[in-house]
C-alpha cells in the first residue's frame, strides 16, 4: 500500500509549522501570501488583534499566476502598507518554497520600501 499524500496537504503542514514560529503583531505584522492557480492574495495581518490591515489580489491587476503578476502584486502590498503606515512586517511565505514566484513577490514588495 503505497501513502499518497498531496502537495496542498505537505504544504498545509509546511505552513502550520511556520505559523508556530511566525506571529504578526502591532509593530511588526505578518505578510502571508496565498497562491491559487488563478491569483495570488497576500495580506498583512496583526495576529494579536486578529485583523486584516491591508491586502492585495492579483485579479486586481491582471489574471494569471506568473512571475510579472507575482512581482506587481508585491508591488502594490508595499505600495498600499507604506500608505497605510507599515514599514516593516514579518513574512509568511505559508508552507511554499521560497523560490520563483514567492520569491519574486518578496522582493517586489521589499522594492516597494517594505522592511523584512
Amino acid at each position: 500500500m503505497i501513502n499518497k499524500t498531496s502537495r496542498n496537504k505537505l504544504r498545509r503542514k509546511r505552513h502550520l509549522r511556520v505559523r508556530r514560529k511566525v506571529q504578526g503583531t502591532e509593530e511588526r505584522p505578518r505578510l502571508s501570501v496565498y497562491r491559487s492557480n488563478t491569483q495570488y492574495i497576500v495580506q498583512i495581518i496583526d495576529d494579536s488583534k486578529e485583523h486584516t490591515l491591508v491586502q492585495a489580489r492579483s485579479s486586481e491587476i491582471k489574471p494569471g499566476v506568473n512571475k510579472e503578476t507575482a512581482e506587481a502584486v508585491g508591488k502594490l502590498i508595499g505600495e498600499r502598507a507604506l500608505a497605510n503606515g507599515i514599514e516593516t512586517v514579518v513574512f509568511d511565505r505559508s508552507g511554499y518554497l521560497y523560490h520563483g514566484n514567492i520569491k519574486a513577490l518578496a522582493e517586489a514588495a521589499r522594492a516597494a520600501g517594505l522592511k523584512f
